[in-house]
């Protein structure tokens, strides 16, 4: 049986070793097997199914890796999902990129959405400003103290959140809407 390997680090500038996270990686066929429920792993270890999403059935199985974290064996099997084949598009799509607002559409759709910049900012200004009302004349006292490090933390993390999870939800009803006509998405080049 093949043992579990580990990511090792060093500590204190070599002085010592210890692992990070237990994991093994997996091929198919000759590491492991999928069958009736069960994971068969190489060395007779046979591991019970307890969720599985089944949309990605019905492509074939890549490498995989058992993870050993929180006291649970995790197995986390990668699909190969092939490009999808290309289409002539019936017509194109435009996007148009500003500060506050982008403008997607065509010659019978025309729609605008609102950027998430002003509620990102919102939590920008905040760190800022928190940042401001602990001034030192040598070193910042906010650095110091931890509580208002994570407090700063935090308010950037949620900006950042905010604009990734705008960007994710704008992105994904343009490429929907694209996909449902059928149609090209075509993005200004601000490049010059």
């Amino acid at each position: 049986m093949q043992s579990l390997g580990g990511t090792i680090l060093r500590k204190g500038g070599g002085l010592g070793l210890g692992i990070r996270k237990l994991s093994m990686l997996l091929h198919q066929g000759s590491g492991y097997k999928v069958k009736e429920g069960y994971v068969e792993i190489i060395g007779g270890i046979r591991l019970r199914i307890i969720g599985w999403d089944r949309r990605y059935d019905d492509y074939e199985n890549g490498e995989a890796r058992l993870v050993y974290r929180g006291g649970k064996m995790m197995l986390w099997i990668s699909k190969r999902i092939p490009k999808p084949q290309p289409y002539q598009p019936r017509d194109v799509i435009a996007v148009d990129i500003n500060e506050r607002k982008i403008v997607y559409g065509d010659h019978v759709i025309n729609e605008e959405i609102d950027t998430g910049i002003d509620r990102a900012r919102r939590w920008k200004l905040l760190a800022e400003s928190l940042q401001k009302r602990y001034p030192s004349t040598r070193y910042p006292a906010w650095r110091r103290r931890r509580g208002i490090l994570n407090r700063i933390r935090s308010y950037h993390r949620k900006s950042r959140n905010i604009l990734e999870d705008w960007a994710r939800k704008t992105s994904l009803e343009i490429v929907r809407l694209a996909k449902e006509l059928g149609y090209a998405v075509a993005r200004e080049d601000l490049r010059g």
